[in-house]
């Protein structure tokens, strides 16, 4: 099987003949290991291209990059019949971005936000996919995303943590005003995502239930997923959620849920639920298994024994991958990581627990 064939299968909930091991094709550089590793099995990422394009009739939109001091900064301005938005962005070296600024300053600004997601309207993007895809060949997965669910990309991105909360408790009805359009505009983009090529689109992430807490996941987060993946199982496709946080809060809602794969789950000590744990209530889910990137920072021993650890806690290869999807550590990764591939290749497959014992 190819490396691309084995992450399907898994995602498919069919047998694939060793565990798949993933990374973000973004952070992990080009180099000689990097080589290596896909000549031993490692299936690379790319949460590129869209398979969708967003187009206005009324907004117009502009960037504006600049430097200063050695720092990268990009300004995005939105034009709207009812006003202007801008937000600021500070590029790391590393691909990272941090907000300086955001689209939201005052209440002034609910009505040209909800004028600019109600302008956006959604194309298919699907020949540039297919053209990716057929050009980086079978060691890879395209997989899109398309952003946060309505009222994480309030939270998150157009607002931000501090300013949401304040808004939340003193003008929560312009709060939820806005979320409506962007529940709408969601929903003009569901179908022209699970019409695409695709099999798996990412959508949302980066759920701490400390900060969005039960009651809010259950009503404003999950019908979301769940619709979304209606949509896309209609087509035979499937849908991931970004979730490398602690998710036991969310245990039981996520195991009724429409989602077909955990992605970045990410185990102790790093967030709050094992692997064993995690197979145990969710049956039918596909584990998406982020190794810690401190994790590859230890000697190969004890890299050899967390790896085998969590082939044993799976129990079972189906509907289970091991991958990496954070910055990788300056110097130590590649002894890590070549020696995570060592491992899983000397596994093998099925059954995982026999394996791994006898290994």
């Amino acid at each position: 099987m190819t490396p691309r064939e084995r992450v399907e299968a898994a995602l498919r909930g069919e047998l694939a003949n060793k565990v798949p091991v993933v990374a973000f094709a973004d952070q992990l550089p080009r180099s000689a290991v990097e080589r290596r590793l896909r000549n031993s099995g490692l299936c690379l990422v790319r949460r590129d291209p869209a398979v969708h394009r967003t187009v206005y009739t009324q907004v117009r939109e502009q960037e504006v990059r600049w430097r200063d001091q050695g720092r990268a900064f990009v300004r995005h301005e939105v034009n709207t019949p009812v006003g202007a938005l801008s937000e600021v962005e500070e590029l790391g070296p590393d691909g990272t971005s941090w907000h300086v600024e955001r689209l939201f300053k005052s209440p002034d600004d609910y009505q040209a936000l909800r004028a600019m997601v109600d302008d956006q309207h959604y194309e298919p993007n699907y020949d540039e996919f297919l053209r990716v895809e057929a050009m980086v060949g079978p060691d890879f997965l395209l997989r899109p995303e398309i952003g946060y669910s309505p009222l994480h990309e309030i939270m998150y991105s157009i607002m931000g943590l501090e300013r949401f909360a304040e808004e939340w408790a003193t003008r929560r009805d312009e709060v939820l005003r806005l979320y409506d359009c962007l529940v709408a505009n969601r929903r003009r983009l569901y179908p022209v995502v699970a019409a695409s090529p695709a099999l798996l689109v990412n959508y949302c992430g980066n759920v701490s239930p400390e900060v969005v807490g039960l009651k809010r996941f259950e009503e404003y987060y999950l019908p979301h997923y769940d619709e979304f993946a209606a949509a896309m199982h209609e087509r035979g496709k499937l849908v991931s959620v970004h979730l490398d946080t602690n998710t036991w809060l969310f245990e039981e809602q996520i195991g009724v849920s429409q989602i077909d794969c955990i992605e970045a789950f990410t185990p102790p000590p790093v967030c709050d639920m094992s692997v064993a744990h995690a197979r145990s209530v969710w049956h039918d889910k596909v584990l998406w298994v982020s190794l810690p990137s401190m994790s590859l920072a230890g000697p190969p021993a004890e890299v050899e024994a967390e790896t085998r650890q969590l082939l044993r806690e799976a129990a079972s290869g189906i509907r289970f991958m091991l991958g990496f999807t954070e910055l990788l550590p300056s110097a130590p990764w590649q002894e890590g990581l070549l020696t995570v591939m060592r491992t899983v290749n000397a596994v093998g497959q099925l059954p995982l627990s026999v394996a791994v014992s006898a290994a």
